[in-house]
């Protein structure tokens, strides 16, 4: 394994850290001003157009998708420094390259999916960024966390399919610019293989029967930049047959498909958010005084520096293996790797960014600093793509089987 960066990956690296330093940290600020202002929550601020514009502009644009013809062809371990950058400012960084779920997820899915109508309709004008998406999968009625429990139906009537079901905690689905649902649920639900149950169909959010009912909260966060999240309701919604993605039966499959590099992507920006934290609380160290000297000098200050310095460099070179896996040997051959790094990546930099709280005081709790905010979305990865349990259950059962 060798994880240098190749020549691209340092050029692209170096543009999107100049684009960091002079665009998006400064814009930050400028972007809660103009959102406050908005007639909408949900409305994009002026700031994030122009974000958007000087990333397609200096060819930082699509560079999640490692299909050469739609994205920028890179290998998840050539995006994998690129997306840990943009997850120092996940809220504006991720948006401002298309680079931001659940949006990628869904190009994913369609790239590889996708017949040609399909793609010609919603993959073009989402790789362009003139829309944007939502993948509705979770329920509140089911444990969601064992996808066979979906209860969402899809059933075939002539050449329509009616979906009737309920959503939520369906992200970017606030989003004035969310134009189509990839939405999950059962075309066969008595089916003998359970995990032949599922499909998914393209649902255009003006479909009549569609309801996007409430905006769902994260810790008291809306995550505006996000497009927010919500509870949607299927009531007989019609679509027609061609707006199924693949075949019927296929959507467990394709849902893992989608999972897996969702998952890197996730771990990729969380490792960025845990290096906002180690800057964060350095800057505060060295700036503070408690009972006659800087906080800097207080034993138990260096502990949480050094610690989290070692986590985070543990965890980048599991994630770099992982995309190193993935880009050699598939994203079946990386399972183990995939769900170790989505247990261990969350929960450590949670722990991180809690001691950066810690050192704040008052103010890392409050809206003046990041850290409340990138508390509370890396605690949500905890539980979102697969809680930690099931991930740790998988895991566990495949260890033990080399012993049965």
């Amino acid at each position: 394994m060798d994880f240098a960066f190749d020549a691209r990956t340092e050029e692209l690296r170096g543009k999107l850290l100049a684009f960091m330093d002079e665009y998006v940290y400064p814009a930050e600020a400028v972007a809660e001003e103009q959102r406050a202002a908005l007639a909408s929550p949900w409305d994009s601020p002026a700031v994030v157009e122009e974000l958007k514009a000087e990333a397609r502009r200096q060819g930082l644009w699509n560079l999640f998708l490692p299909d050469a013809e739609y994205g920028a062809g890179l290998t998840n371990l050539q995006y994998a420094p690129l997306a840990e950058i943009t997850g120092r400012s996940p809220q504006l960084a991720p948006t401002a390259l298309n680079c931001a779920a659940p949006d990628t997820g869904n190009m994913e899915v369609l790239a590889q999916f996708g017949d040609e109508r399909q793609r010609k309709q919603w993959l073009e004008p989402l790789l362009a960024g003139e829309i944007r998406s939502a993948f509705a999968m979770t329920e509140p009625e089911v444990a969601s966390s064992d996808a066979t429990n979906i209860t969402t139906h899809i059933e075939r009537d002539g050449d329509e399919y009616v979906i009737t079901g309920r959503k939520w905690y369906i992200s970017g689905a606030m989003n004035p610019d969310c134009r189509i649902f990839i939405v999950m649920g059962k075309t066969d639900p008595d089916g003998a293989d359970i995990r032949r149950q599922q499909s998914m169909v393209l649902v255009p959010r003006d479909t009549p029967g569609v309801t996007v009912e409430r905006a769902m909260r994260v810790f008291g966060y809306e995550d505006h930049y996000h497009g927010g999240h919500a509870e949607v309701i299927f009531d007989h919604a019609r679509v027609p047959v061609p707006n199924l993605i693949g075949e019927e039966g296929g959507g467990f499959a394709i849902a893992q498909a989608r999972l897996g590099p969702g998952r890197i992507h996730h771990c990729m920006r969380l490792i960025g958010m845990a290096e906002r934290a180690i800057e964060l609380m350095c800057r505060r160290a060295v700036s503070r005084t408690a009972f006659g000297k800087a906080l800097g000098q207080q034993g138990v200050v260096h502990n949480w520096i050094a610690d989290a310095r070692v986590q985070v460099e543990q965890l980048r070179l599991l994630v770099l293996k992982t995309a190193w896996l993935m880009d050699t040997v598939g994203n079946r051959g990386a399972h183990t790797e995939i769900q170790a790094i989505k247990i261990a990546t969350p929960r450590a930099v949670v722990g991180i960014i809690d001691r950066a709280i810690q050192l704040y005081g008052a103010g890392g709790v409050s809206q003046d600093f990041p850290l409340a905010e990138l508390y509370a979305a890396a605690r949500t990865l905890m539980i979102a793509d697969g809680p930690d349990e099931v991930h740790q259950r998988s895991l566990a059962r495949r260890e033990l089987k080399k012993y049965l």
